[in-house]
């Protein structure tokens, strides 16, 4: 009998407010081993919200945060991103007059100095245009390739988790199709990650499992390819 994957990410009843507005409300959601899970939403749905309770920006009122079994809710948030947690913001956020190499050392900051060459090759593994542009200053890259930067910064860290805050914004057609193979190509060498999405066609058709959030509650949840099925997301994202 197949073992199911631990979990490395559980929230558990999470309400969060902003003053007295009610933003999350019960929210239950896990990620495991392996896992490559999309968070879904429309605006003001409480995305980011989620994601900022995940890092420890933002405090639930009641509820609890477990990164690898260990209750994290009241840590901050350099102690998660030291139990493995990495980020890539919503658009990049990068250090534009630093070079690539720079900004990608930034993202092993916790790192042995003895263990950059080994996350280097990895990352320009994933990523060889960003070998060829490493002396290159990172604002004067395409779209395209400062989001491969932003996601080697958040790898350089060896993360155990990787969550991802709107990969398809502002990118082409053509290049969120490039963009979402590189997630799926991430996923498969091991990391687990949660990306939190509007677009729900391309997240959903690489994704394992997947949520969606309305105005602050999980209405729907389950395998991927189920959820591509389903009539209301498909008329509420897909339309059709």
């Amino acid at each position: 009998m197949e073992v199911a994957a631990k979990p490395i990410l559980e929230l558990e009843g999470i309400n969060t407010f902003y003053g007295q507005i009610h933003i999350l409300k019960d929210v239950n959601l896990i990620v495991r081993e392996g896992e490559l899970v999309c968070l879904l939403g429309g605006n003001a749905s409480g995305k980011s919200t989620t994601l900022k309770t995940v890092l420890g920006i933002v405090r639930p009122r009641t509820g609890r945060v477990s990164i690898g079994g260990e209750d994290v809710t009241r840590l901050a948030t350099a102690h998660r991103i030291e139990r493995g947690l990495a980020i890539v913001p919503e658009n990049r956020r990068l250090f534009g007059p630093m070079t690539v190499v720079e900004n990608l050392e930034l993202g092993a900051y916790l790192r042995p100095k003895a263990d950059l060459k080994a996350e280097f090759e990895r990352v320009y593994s994933l990523f060889p245009k960003l070998y060829e542009r490493r002396s290159q200053l990172a604002g004067t890259l395409s779209g395209g390739e400062q989001q491969m930067v932003a996601m080697g910064r958040a790898l350089m860290s060896k993360p155990r988790l990787l969550l991802m805050d709107e990969p398809s914004m502002g990118l082409a057609p053509v290049l969120v199709e490039q963009n979402f193979e590189i997630i799926r190509q991430v996923n498969e060498a091991g990391v687990a990650l949660l990306v939190v999405e509007q677009n729900a066609n391309v997240s959903l058709s690489i994704a394992d499992r997947g949520y969606v959030l309305s105005t602050g509650r999980i209405v729907l949840e389950g395998p991927a390819a189920e959820l591509l099925q389903h009539d209301d997301l498909r008329k509420a994202y897909l339309g059709r």
